[in-house]
C-alpha cells in the first residue's frame, strides 16, 4: 500500500472516527483499556445479540494510531460473527506480529502493516484488538 494513502486512511479515520461516543444501554458489554506506552485511555462498548457483533463504540482520550485502528477495527466487526471476529483478530494480530496472515480478512486493517517498524506504537495499534478479545472471550 502507498505510503501517502496508508497516511491519509490513518489520519481520516483519526480526525472523523466511526463510532465514537458511548451509550447509555445494559445491552452492552464495557471494557476500558489504558496504555502503559501512550495517552490511550480509552472505553469500548460490545453489544452482541445471537453470536453476531451489532454495535461497538468507543471513546477517550488516545492518539492517531489508537484512536484510527479502533474506527477502522470497530468497522470491520460489526455484522460479523464472534468467530468472524476472532479470525479478523487473529490475522490482525499476526500482521502486527510480523507473523503469516490472509490480508483478505483484515481489509482496510492492513493500513497498519508497516507498524512494526515503530515498536512504540504496536500497543496502540492493539489496544482495540485486545478490549474486543477480552469481551468475546467472556
Amino acid at each position: 500500500m502507498d505510503d501517502k494513502i496508508r497516511r491519509e486512511i490513518i489520519l481520516d479515520n483519526y480526525e472523523s472516527p466511526f463510532h465514537k461516543g458511548l451509550v447509555d444501554d445494559n445491552g452492552y458489554k464495557r471494557v476500558s483499556y489504558k496504555s502503559q506506552t501512550c495517552i490511550d485511555n480509552l472505553d469500548y462498548q460490545i453489544k452482541i445479540e445471537d453470536n453476531i457483533v451489532k454495535d461497538i463504540r468507543f471513546d477517550g482520550d488516545a492518539c492517531a494510531i489508537a484512536t484510527s485502528s479502533s474506527s477502522i477495527m470497530i468497522n470491520n466487526l460489526i455484522g460479523k460473527s464472534v468467530d468472524d471476529v476472532r479470525r479478523i483478530l487473529y490475522n490482525y494480530k499476526n500482521m502486527i506480529e510480523e507473523k503469516d496472515y490472509d490480508n483478505k480478512i483484515i481489509g482496510e486493517l492492513e493500513v497498519y502493516s508497516n507498524i512494526s517498524k515503530q515498536p512504540n506504537r504496536i500497543n496502540c495499534a492493539l489496544i482495540c484488538c485486545n478490549a474486543i478479545e477480552d469481551v468475546i472471550k467472556n
